[in-house]
């Protein structure tokens, strides 16, 4: 008889090191079926297959997939993203609670932090905006940067002790830290491959530089050209009677990034409710796999997921550096995030690019952002 998963709710841990994890936790539904939970965010995984007694759990997307032993009311083995090379040691019990609540919590850091991650490094060091809301020792929220956020965030405080972590396929993330007065100091984990300090101050008024203004054209240009190919291999370019005389929204993105798939999301259905004569949205994606049958694999897989009916051209493959991305649109003064987004008039003239995506995570910045991209786009729709 085939070994399945058993019903219930899972803790999951992806292993850093002996001492340390990335807690998670997951639903199994049925044997089919399963739901990954972060804070507010629940992310449905329906790719789950099964030989002798392992179980193989490919999560919607992304490339990641989690390949593990059943035994009895566990399971042990692996996360792994083959493409990136990376490889995190995977274990899960029965159990719901994801952190363990020890002590009461004698802090709480409900409300907005203004932040530094690694405030020691000239090169490394970025702002963020820590926003957090706490209800007894449980922790929900997320940090804010100028280029998009770091997830649905939950967790724990154990005295003066904070742990939070967030799992969605793409990115493995963990934050301790130690609350002092109005003060926490901590460190970021991202899976097993990178880590750095930050330290926040409570800031009720702090707010991050305008994602309006940090990529913006060189002197001597009011337009951007491309020419990249589609999945049937045409080349399709702003000079196509397609964009000719419309609103164009240029997104580029990569079918691997999380706050790319926030964005996508909105677009998707803002496009579908919207497009009409003078409206046009196009995606340039940034792939790091490395050759263009693989990337326009995860193109499609992201576009039947989302039910994207804009196209999504194929832009770079085997690297997502933002420097040789800036080459191929050399008119940008700085490309910074993925996704970024260049807003195009009727004309063919840029009037806005705006860097990174705040999501659902963000909570009412993200209602913020919809609202004035609605009014945005509805004036330049208009003219």
């Amino acid at each position: 008889m085939l070994t399945q998963l058993k019903i219930g709710t899972y803790k999951a841990d992806l292993i850093i090191d002996k001492d340390l994890s990335i807690p998670f936790n997951f639903k199994v539904e049925d044997a089919t079926h399963l739901t990954i939970f972060n804070a507010d965010e629940e992310i449905k995984v329906d790719e789950i297959s099964y030989k002798n007694d392992s179980v193989y759990i490919k999560l919607p997307v992304f490339e990641g997939v989690i390949k593990a032993k059943i035994e009895k009311n566990s399971l042990k083995g692996q996360f792994v993203m083959p493409e990136k090379g990376r490889q995190m040691n995977f274990e899960a019990q029965l159990n719901p609670n994801r952190f363990v609540s020890r002590v009461d919590a004698t802090a709480n850091i409900t409300g907005i932090w203004e932040t530094t991650f690694s405030p020691d490094s000239k090169t490394d060091r970025y702002a963020a905006k820590g926003i957090f809301k706490q209800n007894g020792n449980k922790v929900t929220g997320t940090f804010r940067t100028t280029t998009g956020d770091y997830r649905f965030l939950e967790g724990v405080i154990n005295g003066t002790k904070l742990e939070l972590s967030t799992f969605d396929g793409a990115h493995a993330f963990l934050f301790t830290g130690t609350i002092t007065d109005q003060t926490i100091t901590g460190q970021f984990y991202s899976g097993n491959h990178w880590k750095e300090p930050f330290i926040a101050i409570k800031n009720a008024n702090y707010e991050l530089a305008s994602a309006d203004s940090l990529t913006y054209l060189k002197e001597g240009f009011d337009k951007v050209a491309f020419s990249f190919p589609d999945d049937t291999g045409k080349l399709v370019s702003l000079e196509d009677n397609r964009f000719k005389d419309k609103v164009v929204l240029v997104q580029i993105m990569g079918t691997w990034c999380p706050n790319c798939l926030d964005e996508s999301t909105y677009f998707s259905e803002y496009y579908k409710a919207n497009k009409g004569n003078d409206f046009e949205i196009v995606a340039l994606a940034f792939e790091y796999v490395k050759t263009q049958e693989k990337a326009f694999k995860n193109v499609k897989r992201l576009k039947d997921r989302l039910d994207i009916t804009y196209p999504i051209l194929l832009a770079q493959t085997g690297s997502t550096n933002k420097q040789k991305a800036n080459n191929k649109l050399p008119m940008l003064n700085n490309l910074l995030s993925y996704p970024t987004t260049i807003f195009i008039d009727k004309k063919g003239k840029v009037r806005k690019i705006h860097t990174g995506f705040n999501g659902p995570a963000t909570g009412e910045k993200f209602i913020e952002f919809k609202t004035e991209f609605e009014r945005f786009v509805g004036e330049l729709r208009n003219e």
